[in-house]
């Protein structure tokens, strides 16, 4: 037991067994917090603190850290105020909450330090605010309870300007002191500060380490060919075009680079924006014009490309976009002329249909990174290039883009996870980052929280399904996908919901004979650009009521009117193509849904479940359906 003074005697001077006088302005500490409001959130903090529901006085005063008697004075204060009652027991009390919801339904915060993760239940949204400056969400079950990690990566990029600052925040979010992951932290911290490139008076790179033992044992134990010659102990030469290899090559070996090159920024280019930005855009904005290259994460729907337009106004500078098609590079020049005060001779366009380089031109990946077409875009010196859909980055047609010369490099993307698992290069080759979670713009209502429904088909008969059983493969996954019951299944599901529909497929045969069925268009790869584009156009302006699509629709059109979107086959992609195609139908207002149609008994269901899983760990409900069953959570 701790020796505690009883009610009323007066207290020692710490460390000399004398008692303390009071001075005529002070009072004891026992009359002090006899003067102290009652705060119901510190009577509930004790209650968790205690593991238990109810509390005596004693056991209370103990958690709480004061006296007894300034604890029975608490606790009666707070029945007063309808927050606590009592009940007699023996010659005692327990105390308890008045409303038990208010002990159930309020935040908690629950940390793994070794795991490097944290748990939250019922958390505020200044709370999960506060948590993403240094954390992002893992997963969420759509309940309230959210599961976040702290990743190197989220260290390093962390917006502040010294550790203790990054530590005052942490600090204030968790409910304790962890010296082991404030230490872990501190290491992180540290390792986003050993390496920086700068531009040598002579004009070529130099990298620069913190310490001698940085360069010796880190950087040139890691990099080759990269480094072309030392300059002193701490700083060395890169070879001309492989500053991207080092940055990802470091960036690997768990050191971020900071890039502090004088890169040339081209001709000034002086524009403005004609929309006001929302809040988590505004926030975008600021983030990236204060960590400089990165990548900007959102929830399609959300609206990235009006912070790119603003962003792209406060660098003035010549703009290249990469877009990875035709039909998106038109979508962009109408947003540049209907929300900037760019005119048309301003913005040009680069690909196979035109090809025109203006002060902003917007090009497409492919035909950027021809050889013939290549030194035309190393020769420009922009000042911003944009990287429209950047999860297509690590790939090799793609990647060649990642080395053109410019000021600024911004990323764009709702979905940077990437089955390949190399999305960290998306990172490297752009930059870190920037965005919000999924569910803080659903909560705010800024993007519509789409209804995700699994729905699992039979067979339509006998001979299907023993099809299926005798093949193998491929072939046994084509079955599954293209199973007839679906066709009617998507008709069955138009007729019964309101609003423009998508309807997904990956299979030109099943998509023909669902738009038969349906009576609407069918738009994939084979179909004329310009029949495309005038479908597309006819959508947008709501007077299609549904379009089935096949890949080429999954990410790059904007089709804001849907409100269906029936994914009929296609669900042995990737997680970003389950994400892009529930995305069709997030927009600002209303609420849209999404089908998942995937045949029993096959390993459709597994790919379903483990697909919209991801859009689950977004925050997105997802429920599951047998045709003629209950339905149930998924997730």
């Amino acid at each position: 037991m701790t020796d505690e003074p009883r009610p009323g005697e007066p207290e020692t001077e710490e460390g000399t067994g004398e008692r303390a006088e009071p001075t005529p302005d002070s009072k004891s500490e026992s009359e002090a917090d006899d003067e102290k409001p009652a705060d119901p959130e510190a009577f509930y903090d004790a209650l968790e603190a205690l593991d238990r529901p109810v509390a005596s006085p004693t056991r209370y005063a103990r958690a709480r850290g004061i006296s007894q008697a300034a604890a029975v004075k608490e606790l009666e204060t707070l029945a007063a105020a309808g927050e606590a009652d009592r009940l007699p027991v023996q010659d005692d009390a327990v105390w308890y909450p008045a409303d038990w919801t208010r002990l159930v339904d309020r935040e908690r915060v629950i940390v793994f330090p070794d795991r490097h993760e944290i748990v939250l239940d019922q958390p505020a949204q200044f709370t999960r605010a506060r948590l993403s400056q240094f954390a992002r969400l893992a997963h969420t079950t759509g309940e309230g309870a959210y599961r976040y990690e702290i990743r190197p990566e989220d260290v390093w990029q962390a917006p502040y300007d010294s550790l203790g600052e990054l530590l005052e925040t942490v600090r204030g979010v968790l409910p304790g002191r962890y010296p082991g992951l404030e230490t872990w932290i501190e290491s992180q911290y540290d390792r986003a500060r050993q390496f920086r490139l700068y531009t040598h008076e002579d004009g070529y790179t130099v990298l620069a380490a913190a310490s001698a033992d940085a360069m010796g044992n880190v950087a040139q134990q890691t990099l080759d060919d990269q480094l072309r010659a030392p300059i002193s102990e701490t700083e060395s030469w890169v070879a001309e075009g492989r500053v991207a290899e080092l940055k990802r090559l470091l960036y690997e070996a768990g050191y971020p680079v900071r890039d502090e090159r004088d890169l040339e920024s081209g001709e000034a280019l002086d524009f403005e924006l004609d929309l006001e930005l929302r809040p988590y855009q505004r926030a975008w904005l600021d983030g990236f014009l204060e960590t400089g290259p990165g990548v900007l994460v959102g929830p399609p729907g959300s609206g990235k490309t009006v912070p790119t337009l603003a962003i792209a106004a406060a660098v003035g500078g010549e703009t290249l976009i990469l877009v990875p098609g035709r039909e998106l590079a038109a979508q962009w020049r109408e947003e540049l002329l209907a929300h900037t005060t760019l005119g048309a001779d301003q913005i040009g366009e680069y690909h196979g249909g035109e090809k025109r380089v203006a002060p902003v031109t917007i090009a497409t990946y492919r035909t950027a990174g021809m050889d013939r077409h290549r030194q035309l875009f190393d020769s420009r010196r922009w000042g911003l290039i944009v990287y429209e859909e950047c999860h297509h980055i690590p790939s090799t047609v793609f990647r060649r883009s990642a080395s053109l010369q410019t000021s600024h490099r911004l990323g764009l993307t709702s979905t940077p996870g990437r089955e390949s698992d190399d999305e960290e290069e998306i990172f490297t080759l752009i930059g870190p980052p920037i965005g919000t979670d999924w569910e803080a713009l659903f909560e705010a209502g800024y993007v519509a929280e789409p209804v995700v429904e699994l729905r699992y088909l039979p067979w339509t008969d006998d001979d299907a399904r023993n099809e299926y059983v005798g093949s193998e493969g491929r072939e046994r996954r084509r079955l599954a996908a293209t199973n007839p019951a679906k066709i009617e299944e998507a008709r069955r599901l138009l007729g019964t919901t309101d609003g423009q529909a998508l309807i997904f497929v990956e299979y030109l045969d099943q998509g023909r004979a669902i738009a038969d069925a349906v009576g609407a268009p069918f738009v994939s790869g084979q179909t004329p650009h310009a029949r495309r584009e005038a479908l597309f156009e006819q959508f947008r302006e709501g007077t299609l009521p549904a379009l089935v699509v096949s890949r080429v629709g999954d990410e790059g059109i904007d089709l804001p009117g849907a409100e269906v979107a029936i994914v009929a086959s296609g669900l042995g992609g990737s997680r970003r193509q389950g994400a892009q195609r529930a995305g069709r139908t997030m927009r600002p207002t209303g609420q849209a849904r999404m089908f998942v149609l995937a045949t029993q008994g096959t390993r459709e269901e597994e790919f379903a479940r483990n697909r919209m899983r991801y859009l689950a760990e977004k925050g997105v409900r997802v429920t599951e359906r047998s045709v003629d069953g209950d339905g149930r959570n998924a997730f």
